[in-house]
């Protein structure tokens, strides 16, 4: 069973729960809510003994950048018998609402990094359409991204989010927590 929680609830309760971030190491290192251990979706399976370890000492929020990864998150671990919270509106939420957020993490060259999404599958999308003056049938390119992000955007799901997270420039960096980190820092 997962219970929602506002921006409100959760800022007071921050230090009293387990806060687990199931974005890409990307989306995580451009900034996330103080506290949040970053356990991606794709790797949530990895983390569930160490998960259940924790929910036996205090209470599991889950978030994402809008809600329907934490959604798919506190399923996987609802099956698994560990209850959860979630922020409705997830980091976005967070992030409108003007708390403080986890600095960001510094890209190589010193500039932080933007998450996935609308700035990479626009750039996508431009330069489908670009390429397509030099490789004619480059536009198809285009038409893959934005079909991805309408399908996205129907049937309220982060398809699009979670193909691009898994571009190299989303992956862990250098100086990022791992999967092994963050685990070790759950069994505290």
């Amino acid at each position: 069973m997962t219970t929602p929680l506002t921006v409100e609830q959760l800022q007071p309760r921050l230090g009293q729960l387990t806060l687990i971030d199931v974005r890409s190491p990307g989306e995580y290192a451009a900034g996330h809510i103080p506290g949040a251990l970053n356990v991606p979706l794709d790797q949530l399976g990895l983390a569930l003994p160490a998960l259940r370890e924790a929910a036996g000492q205090g209470e599991i929020a889950v978030v994402c950048a809008a809600g329907p990864r934490a959604d798919q998150a506190c399923r996987q671990l609802a099956d698994a018998g560990i209850p959860t919270l979630t922020l409705t509106g997830g980091t976005n939420a967070w992030a409108g609402a003007g708390p403080p957020r986890g600095p960001p993490a510094r890209a190589p060259g010193g500039g932080a990094r933007a998450p996935p999404g609308p700035p990479t599958a626009g750039a996508l999308v431009l330069a489908g359409i670009l390429l397509d003056l030099a490789l004619p049938g480059a536009r198809w390119l285009a038409a893959a991204v934005g079909g991805g992000l309408a399908f996205s955007a129907l049937t309220n799901t982060c398809a699009m989010g979670s193909a691009l997270a898994r571009l190299p420039y989303n992956r862990a960096r250098p100086g990022a927590p791992s999967l092994d980190e963050t685990l070790a820092a759950l069994r505290r």
